[in-house]
Formats: structure tokens, C-alpha cells, sequence
């Protein structure tokens, strides 16, 4: 009579053979046991992968594991990294549009725009300062510069000092957008160099106190981006 199993505790695996000796029970006759042997269910090798990018195992009939390398991707070229100069100058054309409002805190800023510029051999001709009434102008005569073709980069120089009233938060919303839309849709960088402070001692302190002066920095960064335009994204 042919064996039955009694249980599936036998084994855990269709590929694996149990820790133990499988039992099984014969007819009412009598009992009987016999060693099974489960190593002709087992394949003559089994592969293991975990990714297509790792190392695969391979399990030979022979019990010993042997690693496969596979192959790495192949190399790319090196990354190129482009930044602008703030030594070649040459040629590039500024634009300053400077707001009269908190006329004692924007002329210093405009000040250290101007002393900038000078320092990295950028010439007086090649730089055209636009005056308009407050912050809040300062975004639309951006883009009308921006449209005419002739600068590279164009510096946005405005002080909002906080008052009594919202009116600080509408000027000061309203002068980054304006400012973030002329340099999108012209395509020429708009350099955002507003001042939009709590009140007079912090602005006194960003255009050439104690916290340096706000128009120097902007003005540097307009170098950069003008020369990162002009000479690498062309």
C-alpha cells in the first residue's frame, strides 16, 4: 500500500528536506517507517537575484553558493558645473532702478550698487540709473528696461520700512512679484535688492551699517548672473 502523508510538518519546503526523518503509517496490518529522501525534488541549481543592479547568488547541485558580479553601469561624463564671473566683466550693461521713497536709505544702497560695480572694472557708461516715485513702481519699469534689449542684468533698489498700517505688507508683496515677473517673462535677470525692514534702525543698519550695505551685495550678485547669462547660457 502506497505511503500516505499524515502531516504537512513533514516538511516546510518542496525544495528543502526536513530537519528530521519523515514518518509514515502503514495499513492495519501492522506499522512501518522509512526514511524519505527528498534530494530528488530538489533542482539541479537554483538562482537568486535581489536588483538588476546587484550581485546575484547561484545555488549549484553541488550545495556551494557561488557569487556573480554583474556588470555596473557604464560611466557618464564628467558633470559640468556653470557659474558666473565676477572678473569678466567686459561688455556686460547694468541697469539700476532705484525708488525716491526712504530717499536717505535707498541713496545709500544705490552708493554701494555704484562702488561695486567700480570695483570689478564694470565702466560708469555701461550703467544707466532709473529713478522712479516708490517700490511699488519698481517692477513694471524692470521689464520696460529688460524689453529694450540693452542690459544684462538690471538691479531693483527700494526701501519698505513698516508703519502703522498693512500698507507695508501690499508695497512689499507687490514689489517682489513685480520684480520676480519682469525678470521671467524677459528673460533677463532681476535682481531683487528692496529692503523691507521693521523699522528705520534696521535699515540704516543694511545700507552700510553694522549689517553692510544691501546694495553692494545685490550689485555683485547682478555681476554673477549677468556673466552667467552672457557666457555660459548662450
Amino acid at each position: 500500500m502506497a505511503a500516505a502523508w499524515a502531516s504537512t510538518r513533514c516538511f516546510n519546503s518542496r525544495l528543502l528536506p526536513p530537519p528530521d526523518t519523515c514518518r509514515s503509517h502503514g495499513g492495519r496490518g501492522g506499522s512501518s517507517s522509512q526514511r524519505l529522501l527528498l534530494s530528488s525534488q530538489i533542482p539541479k541549481s537554483l538562482s537568486l537575484s535581489s536588483s538588476p543592479s546587484s550581485s546575484s547568488f547561484s545555488i549549484g547541485g553541488g550545495g556551494g553558493i557561488e557569487r556573480k558580479e554583474r556588470p555596473s553601469f557604464a560611466q557618464t561624463a564628467a558633470v559640468r558645473h556653470l557659474v558666473g564671473s565676477v572678473t569678466k566683466t567686459q561688455g556686460l550693461r547694468f541697469a539700476v532702478v532705484v525708488a525716491r521713497f526712504n530717499e536717505f536709505i535707498t541713496k545709500q544702497l544705490l552708493e554701494g550698487a555704484l562702488t561695486t560695480f567700480s570695483n570689478y572694472s564694470i565702466r560708469d557708461e555701461d550703467v544707466d540709473v532709473v529713478w522712479v516715485p516708490g517700490s511699488f513702481e519698481i517692477g513694471v519699469t524692470a521689464q520696460r528696461l529688460a524689453s529694450l534689449g540693452k542690459y544684462h542684468a538690471i538691479l531693483c533698489v527700494g526701501a519698505v520700512i513698516r508703519g502703522d498700517t498693512t500698507h507695508y505688507d501690499a508695497v512689499a508683496n507687490s514689489a517682489a512679484s513685480g520684480v520676480l515677473s519682469a525678470g521671467l517673462q524677459s528673460g533677463v535677470p532681476c535682481i531683487f535688492g528692496v529692503l523691507t525692514c521693521d523699522n528705520m534702525e534696521q535699515a540704516i543698519n543694511r545700507a552700510g551699517g553694522k549689517s553692510g550695505n544691501k546694495g553692494a551685495e545685490t550689485a555683485m550678485t547682478a555681476i554673477e548672473m549677468a556673466s552667467l547669462f552672457e557666457h555660459q547660457l548662450k
